[in-house]
């Protein structure tokens, strides 16, 4: 990467991260679907820089907070999210290969589909789902997460639908995102090494990542909550439906 694409991608990291601080979701999807979009980088390399910045903040987050979890939802959650991270991985990297303009073109379909998820909100359950619902739930983030970097929609809107306290669910998530994480890059590491650079610009995104959330934190934008809710799904869905479209003509041109 040139210096100017290497600084202009810390800045969508940066834009991103802001979006996450006062929305609570959106890093992942802006950052890989518009770096992706720009052809910035390969959807390997940044979904790889996604998920250690992502283990990282959830590891600071988790600290002194790990008791505020159901360890029942949470364990079963994990056993399909941890095998399907890794087929996941295996089936991006594939695509990549084989199938670029798919991959993009589900990229964008899954960052639509976010937008519209994160613009619904959620009726609570008032009993809990079954363990096997929290198991297949588990399998589709984690594929996600393989392939995109990107775990949440499916298991936040799961999540927020059960009746737990919100300290549960942002630590259950939490964890889960971690493990998630966890998952792809140790096992990009074991079987073909990390992406060239990844870590240099994960290291370099980290600084950009806290600056940008203590700003987000003192400086809110000037608009209600609903609102900036209202920006974030449009961006998302404009994001994701150019990247749908920028496949479909590049395959076939």
């Amino acid at each position: 990467m040139s210096v100017f694409d290497t600084v202009f991608l810390l800045f969508i990291i940066a834009l991103g991260t802001y979006f996450q601080t006062v929305t609570g979701f959106g890093l992942a999807m802006i950052v890989i679907g518009v770096s992706s979009g720009l052809e910035l980088t390969s959807v390997p390399f940044i979904a790889t820089v996604v998920s250690i910045i992502s283990l990282a903040n959830s590891g600071l987050a988790l600290r002194n907070h790990i008791h505020h979890i159901n360890w029942e939802c949470t364990n079963t959650t994990l056993l399909g999210v941890v095998p399907s991270s890794i087929l996941g991985v295996l089936l991006l990297n594939y695509l990549n290969v084989q199938a670029k303009y798919i991959l993009e073109f589900l990229l964008g379909l899954v960052i639509v589909y976010s937008g519209v998820i994160f613009a619904l909100r959620p009726r609570q359950r008032t009993t809990r789902s079954r363990l096997r619902a929290f198991f297949s739930i588990g399998f589709i983030s984690g594929l996600c997460g393989g392939l995109f970097g990107m775990p949440g929609p499916p298991i936040i809107f799961h999540m927020y639908r059960q009746p737990f306290t919100l300290v549960e669910t942002r630590n259950m998530l939490l964890l889960i995102f971690a493990c998630t994480a966890f998952s792809r890059t140790a096992y990009e590491v074991v079987a073909t090494g990390l992406p060239k650079n990844s870590l240099l610009i994960s290291l370099l995104a980290l600084p950009c990542v806290a600056a940008a959330t203590i700003f987000a934190q003192r400086f809110p934008p000037p608009v209600r909550p609903v609102t900036m809710r209202q920006i974030t799904f449009i961006s998302l869905v404009l994001i994701g439906l150019a990247l749908m479209y920028g496949s479909v003509t590049n395959y076939f041109d």
